[in-house]
């Protein structure tokens, strides 16, 4: 009898919903501060949403499921369309009408942009959702800067990262390269030593990101980098490139690299980061990415077209209102690996529904 009621047990354990995710103090702390949803004026229709996701790895479909569910208990005359096929089909959905929101995984690129602009005539609205995480995969971790565990290197600014890994200095006119360990302040044997730089494949998403927040978008990296890519293994399984750039700094005491603190090792050590030495030294947590204190935290967007002049269609603006609540961002730190927006970003982004 005792062995059927632990069965009987496990079985209801399994049948039941997964387990929401704990919520950090600061994730707590921000969602107590956010205004919760107000239902408007019935609206109804059809809201298409496309992007973040595909029909292997489904990212984000709980998430979405719960939004939805909670958002049609008050509005039961909208449906939705959900087609989480991918970011890089987010735009081009959004910009012939099969999408009305799309959910990108990621900042949207020049060339995404680019293409809505040539087909619309005009720019997409973007609506902030969500900051990525401090390191969960598939989240839009934080891009992290490492050293060899030893190296005396204890802080940088964005401005001396720009100088290490890229050569145009878009983002700081009269800029100068660094490529030796003495012109970050480094004594010794060390001083004289080139630095190596140890990348993401320089045109893949990963590496967009810190080309367009740490280069001003130049395309001319630093000649010495070290580019890396996942590797499949004969078994099948992938190795990431975090990984192997961490792995092969660890050899490396004149090595440094863009990577994220999922694939860290004993070996190495992150470094805190500013924008200047003025503003102060941070290193990713929640709440640095919360309050966008952190320079290299990821930034989650929706996007909706809006023709100049033009209100937002009404279900889709009520619906981007309800994840701009406290319960939209409750679900979405407990069904997702994203941080909260805090008030004063979420108060902006709803002015931008108006």
């Amino acid at each position: 009898m005792k062995r059927l009621l632990i069965l009987a047990a496990l079985l209801s354990l399994s049948a039941a919903d997964p387990p929401k995710a704990v919520p950090s103090p600061a994730a707590t702390g921000t969602l107590a501060t956010l205004p919760r949803y107000t239902v408007g004026p019935p609206v109804s229709g059809t809201i298409r949403i496309w992007g973040h996701g595909s029909p292997k790895h489904d990212f984000v479909g709980d998430l979405v499921r719960r939004w939805f569910a909670e958002f049609q208990r008050s509005q039961p005359g909208v449906t939705l369309d959900y087609r989480m096929y991918g970011t890089a089909s987010a735009m081009g959905a959004l910009a012939d009408g099969k999408g009305t929101i799309t959910i990108l995984g990621e900042e949207i690129s020049p060339d995404a942009e680019r293409m809505f602009r040539r087909a619309r005539g005009y720019a997409p609205t973007k609506i902030e959702i969500a900051n990525g995480s401090v390191a969960t995969n598939y989240f839009d971790y934080a891009h992290m800067i490492f050293v060899q565990r030893d190296n005396p290197l204890t802080r940088l600014t964005v401005r001396q990262l720009e100088g290490i890994f890229g050569a145009e200095h878009r983002c700081s006119p009269g800029g100068r390269n660094i490529r030796t360990w003495s012109q970050l302040g480094i004594k010794g044997p060390q001083a004289t030593h080139p630095i190596t730089p140890y990348s993401w494949k320089t045109d893949v998403d990963f590496a967009l990101f810190f080309r367009e927040r740490v280069l001003c978008g130049s395309h001319r990296w630093n000649p010495a980098v070290r580019e890396y890519m996942p590797v499949t293994q004969p078994d099948g399984s992938v190795v990431q490139h975090g990984q192997l750039i961490l792995e092969a700094l660890a050899r490396d005491p004149d090595g440094i690299a863009i990577s994220s603190i999922v694939f860290a090792n004993p070996g190495v050590k992150a470094l805190p980061l500013a924008w200047d030495a003025r503003r102060g030294f941070v290193t990713a947590s929640d709440a640095t990415l919360i309050g966008r204190h952190y320079p290299l935290g990821r930034i989650i967007p929706a996007f909706v077209d809006r023709p100049p002049g033009k209100p937002i269609a009404p279900a889709e603006r009520e619906f981007l209102r309800y994840i701009l609540s406290r319960e939209g961002q409750t679900a979405l730190v407990e069904d997702s690996g994203y941080l909260p927006l805090d008030r004063p970003t979420l108060m902006r982004e709803r002015a931008k529904l108006q």
